[in-house]
């Protein structure tokens, strides 16, 4: 591994690839802080960080910071309710409406829970206008989306869910468990497995988050620009979805999610704060034992893995794979291959895992790139993990 100053951590034997790739983000300047964590085979075999966590104090970013990972935490809401569909607790092709009797409003009697999960639902964003108070205290947005018409036939078409999905399946698992998906999630997946992985940051643990930044580059390649003026255009789907309608930004000195009202609430689709250990750790969870746990047995991590939905995004306005909750290897997000199944954080962050490689992948970071596809950094660490499998 190359030696640089602010890249610490270990790697095992064979896995010097992927120490080498983690350190040349830093080396490009491409990284403020970051960290990254590989289990195979049910143990950490590349464990590693560096950078800056807060560049206004100088913190360090050392392994145990506590990172936003925005959509990555879709991928933690959809291990709950893979896991009660396991159980015996949720039929995914049942009516969300037999679980919450609401949500039969507006014509969405017959919509199954599968379709939550695959983006299909046609629910993306909502009619109604909340403020930012009234997303944070989670039963008005709730409400809005049990009386919301759906935005296209349901079933016939998927469109990405970006903020919605967690309170649409986040409803599901409190209906069935009495439970909020981040209660739930912490008792029956963080808990038993030691995550540092909340769904509603305790206050406690606040002083450990490292703030997302964003800084633009002198140069934007002229496709991209004309990508974003379609994508952000005023009334477009995929502004709407993002930003819940303007009720929430992504960017900017008043960045939201960089508040502690963010990151108390339970926005289950986008305020998940976590470690790239514990990420790591969790997807290795999903596909083998971990210290004596497993969360999904063979054939619901096989399920995981296999396409829900495919081509034409008509939120992203790019062509999408999605599982039941999950990302599935792509051109947008590259994982190891066809048994992969995680998801992406705008900016960057990832977490996913592969049944055949027996893993657990989870990177996270600071820095928050403009790429809506592949993040360079991410796509980098995915390709050094498979060279170094061999």
């Amino acid at each position: 591994m190359q030696q640089l100053p602010q890249v610490q951590g270990d790697a095992e034997p064979g896995y010097g690839p992927v120490a080498d790739a983690f350190g040349q983000n830093f080396a490009e300047g491409s990284e403020t802080g970051a960290a990254f964590c590989l289990h195979v085979d049910g143990r950490v075999v590349v464990d590693l960080w560096g950078g800056v966590a807060d560049p206004a104090s100088g913190r360090p970013y050392g392994p145990d910071t506590l990172q936003l990972v925005f959509s990555t935490t879709k991928g933690a809401t959809a291990i709950c309710a893979n896991l009660l569909a396991q159980r015996g607790q949720i039929d995914l092709d049942a009516p969300v409406a037999s679980y919450w009797p609401e949500f039969a409003a507006a014509g969405k009697e017959t919509i199954p829970v599968r379709w939550l999960l695959s983006h299909r639902a046609g629910l993306p964003a909502l009619d109604t206008k909340l403020s930012f108070e009234q997303v944070c205290e989670v039963t008005p947005v709730v409400e809005a989306l049990a009386a919301q018409p759906p935005l296209w036939e349901p079933g016939t078409v998927h469109g990405y869910h970006a903020l919605t999905f967690g309170w649409l399946v986040g409803e599901v698992v409190r209906r069935v468990t009495g439970r909020s998906v981040g209660r739930f999630f912490a008792d029956e997946v963080a808990d038993p497995l030691g995550l540092e992985f909340w769904i509603g940051l305790p206050e406690e643990e606040e002083a450990r988050v490292a703030p997302l930044s964003m800084e633009l580059p002198t140069r934007i390649d002229p496709e991209l620009l004309e990508f974003a003026a379609a994508f952000l255009a005023e009334d477009a789907l995929g502004l709407r979805a993002l930003t819940l309608d303007g009720a929430l930004g992504l960017i900017g000195e008043s960045m939201p999610f960089n508040t502690r009202e963010c990151h108390a609430t339970e926005m289950p689709a986008a305020n998940g704060i976590t470690t790239a250990r514990s990420l790591s750790r969790l997807y290795a969870a999903t596909v083998g034992e971990v210290d004596g746990v497993r969360l999904f047995d063979p054939a619901t991590a096989a399920h995981a893995s296999e396409v829900q939905s495919e081509g034409p995004d008509r939120t992203l306005v790019v062509d999408t794979r999605y599982g039941c909750g999950f990302m599935l290897d792509s051109p947008m997000t590259p994982m190891l291959g066809p048994r992969s199944f995680g998801h992406a954080g705008a900016g960057g962050s990832l977490g996913f895992a592969d049944a055949d490689a027996n893993l657990g992948f989870g990177y996270v970071m600071n820095r928050m790139g403009l790429n809506i596809t592949a993040d360079p950094r991410a796509t980098r660490l995915v390709e050094a993990v498979r060279r170094a499998l061999g």
